[in-house]
């Protein structure tokens, strides 16, 4: 990106630094776990300086603790950026604004209410749908 390697590595370092990795310096990639791959993946970008991040189902495939982190960092982070997910305790976490999509198209001038359906009954254990 036109950086020199003095550069380069001292922007590499603070993204790292920022996303709690600093240990993973020299570590190889083919060794990490896939949520390790992810953040790096994250902090790859982010050392680029992005106007806009987009992604795509970023908790897939994460443990717990992975996904606190990437959600803490999200909201800590100075740019804009869009999720698509399924998850919506996520999306309402991270997000101010979330959009719909129904029959392809992504739902405008639409206000999405989101709500959680939390019940107990002594049959729980069974398969059942409401």
């Amino acid at each position: 990106m036109g950086h020199s390697k003095d550069e380069a590595l001292r922007i590499s370092r603070r993204v790292l630094d920022f996303l709690g990795l600093s240990a993973f310096e020299n570590r190889i990639t083919l060794k990490l776990s896939g949520g390790e791959k992810k953040l790096v993946s994250l902090a790859t970008i982010l050392s680029m300086d992005p106007d806009v991040l987009l992604l795509d189902e970023p908790l897939n495939g994460l443990d717990n603790n992975t996904r606190i982190k990437l959600i803490d960092v999200l909201k800590t982070l100075d740019v804009s950026y869009i999720i698509i997910s399924h998850d919506i305790d996520f999306l309402l976490d991270c997000t101010d604004t979330i959009y719909m999509m129904q029959n392809g198209r992504i739902e405008k001038d639409t206000t999405v209410y989101t709500h959680s359906h939390d019940h107990a009954h002594l049959l729980g254990h069974l398969p059942h749908q409401h």
